[in-house]
Parts: C-alpha cells; sequence; structure tokens
C-alpha cells in the first residue's frame, strides 16, 4: 500500500519499514522503551506540528491559539488528576529537559545537589561530570550501602547532607532494581532545609498504575518525569508540583528560560497518553510489569546469574556479565541483539570497565507486558537469555525462539 511518505521519500519510507519489522520480529527489553497505541501515534502526526505556541493556554505571544489552548489544558488536567497534583507543566520536551529546567527554577549557580551516584543506578542528569549542568552546579552524590543487598545508605546520606548543605535532594533512577523510600528522602531534605525532588521517569507508569508510591503524597517538593518508558506515552517530560510559588518559578523557567514554542503535536499525545493510563486496566498492566519482572529475575536467580541488587521490585534488572558469562556488556548486548532481543549495555557498581564497554547489562519488561506476556512467559524468555548468555545455545535455534515468541504476542494497536 502506498503512502505520502512512500511516494515522497523511498529512503525514510524503506528505513521506517524496517523499524516495523524489527520491532514486531523482536523482542523489546530495554526497560526505558515501549511500545505506544495507534491513538498516540495518530496524536503525534497531526496539524499541530504546523502550529507554534510560545507561551501558556490564555498567555500565547501568536494568534490562532484556541485548539492548543485546548490540548494543553486537558493534558494539564489529566497529568495533575493521574499523579494527585495540583500543578502540572506538560511543555517539557525530554526528561533530561525537565530536569534542567527544574535546576534553573530553584537552584542558583553554584548551588548543590545531592543525587544518586551514577554507576549505583543515577542518570547523567543527576550530575555526572560529562554534563554541563556539572559545570553550573555542584553535585554530590550518594550510593546504596551494598550493591548485593541494593539498600540506600541513608545514614551516610544524611551525613553528606548535614556536611554540605544541598539546595535539592535528588530521588530517582535509571538503573535501580529497587524501590525507594520516598518518605525518607523527604524527611532529611526537609531537615537540613532542601527541596525534595523525585525523578520518576522509569516507573512514571508504576506510579500512575498505583503499583509504587507517588512522591507527591510523600511530601515532595517537586517530581519530573518521562512521559514514555512505563507509562506508554510520547516522547517527552513533564514537572509536577503541590506548591504554587514553585508552579510559577517551573513555568519561567520551561517557557520563556529554556525553552521556545513547545511541540503541541507531542503535547497532544500526551494528553491521549494520560487518558490511557487512567482507565483501570492501566493498573493491571502496571502490575504485570513488576510480575514479569520478577519472574524473570526469579530464573537469574536460580541458575546463579549474578543481578545488582540480587533481583528487582520494579520493572529492571541489571546483570553483571562479566562475572556470569564471561561478557561484557557489550558482548552481551551484540550477541542478544543477533537473536533479535534488545537489551542495552550497562555499568553496575563502581564498575571499573567504560561505559561504552561496561561490566554488564540493563533488561527490563515494560515492553513485552505491553504485548501480552506474563509470569510463564517471562520465566520462558528468561531462559532463554540464560541459555544464549551462560550456556552458548546455538544462535539459528535462539533466533527461531525469538521469532515464535514474538508471532505469538504481537504488538497491540489498541489499549
Amino acid at each position: 500500500m502506498k503512502t505520502y511518505l512512500n511516494m515522497a521519500d523511498k529512503e525514510v519510507y524503506a528505513a521506517v519499514q524496517g523499524e516495523e519489522r524489527r520491532q514486531a520480529e523482536g523482542l523489546e527489553l530495554i526497560p526505558s522503551e515501549n511500545y505506544v497505541s495507534e491513538a498516540v501515534l495518530e496524536a503525534l502526526g497531526t496539524v499541530f506540528t504546523n502550529k507554534y505556541a510560545e507561551g501558556y493556554p490564555g498567555k500565547r505571544y501568536y494568534g490562532g491559539q484556541q485548539f492548543t489552548d485546548d490540548i494543553e489544558r486537558i493534558a494539564i488536567e489529566r497529568a495533575k488528576v493521574l499523579f494527585n497534583a495540583t500543578f502540572a507543566n506538560v511543555q517539557p520536551l525530554s526528561g533530561a529537559a525537565a530536569n534542567i529546567a527544574m535546576y534553573f527554577a530553584l537552584l542558583e549557580p553554584g548551588d548543590t545537589v545531592l543525587g544518586m551516584d551514577l554507576s549505583h543506578g543515577g542518570h547523567l542528569t543527576h550530575g555526572h561530570p560529562v554534563t554541563y549542568m556539572s559545570k553550573i552546579f555542584k553535585y554530590e552524590r550518594y550510593k546504596m550501602t551494598s550493591p548485593e543487598i541494593g539498600t540506600i545508605n541513608f545514614k551516610e546520606l544524611r551525613e553528606t547532607a548535614l556536611r554540605v548543605k544541598p539546595k535539592i535532594i535528588l530521588a530517582g533512577f535509571s538503573s535501580y532494581p529497587r524501590t525507594l523510600d520516598w518518605q525518607k528522602f523527604a524527611d532529611i531534605a526537609k531537615e537540613v532545609g532542601a527541596y525534595a525532588v523525585a525523578d520518576i521517569a522509569h516507573i512514571a507508569g508504576l506510579v500512575a498504575g498505583g503499583v509504587v508510591k507517588n512522591p507527591l503524597d510523600c511530601g515532595f517538593d517537586v517530581v519530573t518525569t518521562t512521559t514514555h518508558k512505563t507509562l506508554r506515552g510520547p516522547r517527552g517530560g513533564i514537572i509536577l508540583t503541590n506548591n504554587a510559588e514553585i508552579a510559577k518559578k517551573i513555568d519561567k523557567s520551561v517557557f520563556p528560560g529554556f525553552q521556545g514554542g513547545p511541540h503541541m503535536n507531542n503535547i497532544a499525545a500526551k494528553a491521549v497518553c494520560f487518558k490511557e493510563a487512567s482507565e483501570e486496566s492501566f493498573k493491571t498492566y502496571a502490575q504485570a510489569v513488576v510480575d514479569n519482572a520478577s519472574a524473570m529475575a526469579d530464573v537469574f536467580r536460580e541458575v546463579g546469574v549474578k543481578m545488582v541488587t540480587n533481583g528487582t521490585d520494579n520493572h529492571l534488572i541489571v546483570i553483571d556479565t562479566v562475572k556470569t558469562c564471561n561478557l561484557t556488556g557489550k558482548e552481551a548486548e551484540a550477541l542478544l541483539d543477533s537473536v533479535g532481543i534488545t537489551v542495552n549495555k550497562q555499568v553496575i557498581p563502581d564498575d571499573a570497565r567504560s561505559p561504552l564497554d561496561p561490566s554488564g547489562i540493563r533488561l527490563g519488561t515494560p515492553a513485552i507486558t505491553t504485548r501480552g506476556f506474563g509470569v510463564s512467559e517471562s520465566r520462558v524468555l528468561a531462559m532463554l537469555i540464560t541459555s544464549i548468555l551462560v550456556d552458548k545455545l546455538d544462535l539459528e535455534a535462539a533466533k527461531q525462539d525469538v521469532k515464535d515468541l514474538a508471532a505469538a504476542y504481537p504488538i497491540p494497536t489498541t489499549r
């Protein structure tokens, strides 16, 4: 069937078709990826792409804003209800942009942020030295007490906070397989006079689905998140708060402080995603994501695969492939990719290896759960991964197993 894209640009069309086949025939286990509904895809492709809408609803700099205002107000109201927030800014273009705007709203140059160490599960935007934010603000880091268990060293965190007097204590992660004790973070932040900020980009869907506690309910000042990953929306970000003064600062920081015109097609897709996540079925989905990850971790534990924190409480698992399989993370990623299983190479706590060729891999269950995988299918997949990485199963046989699983659980188009 011909499309406008096919007629206009056959090279791009071929790449799109190839990616559709790759996603359909393979199994996606990168924990930050998922499949959006056709409704979300349609919203992304609407004529809102054509419209500039600098400013906020009722306060735009250009004319012709009736329907952009409608869309943004809908997205804001739905986000507020979904996350039990009083204020929501839905304009951030990504999770990184949301974090940067949050920093500029709450900090002055030279202020200190206390965030999670990257190798222990944190994110680049939480203060890694390679980021530009680390040239503007000071960053201190906290770690797990023991990577074998996964608990945060709150004693050390509190002592550090009392010593460095951070303006922000940032709770959140990119590769931490356990749940965070939001209340302890909030209590320490209050004690030292810092803002308590949570980055729930990875677990927003689990929070919306009621599987993980909402940090706003535990006294956090600000929550940032992406709208994709476990939330199953378009690639973008939002910022939430219950504080009116902070909300004003955030709005000014996002626009005109950091971004120009919002991507209204993306905001339309966010609105659709928030509606989908408010359905009762989404709660079932969120619980299944956690159950499936736990089932995979059970298999890995049973066969002796070494995991960071020895398991998971959420949607992701980090495996030490050097110790388990005598493979670097880069080698393990490539091996699984060759049979149609997509994971990502990942540093492990205090990794001696480079992030480009680290000691582990990270995998998760959001996307396979969207396809309809349950606990039994997740166990089968974990056993297949073990057979490939540890037992060196014949790759042609493994490739067929992946195709069979993918065919049995096609990517759904509706929610």
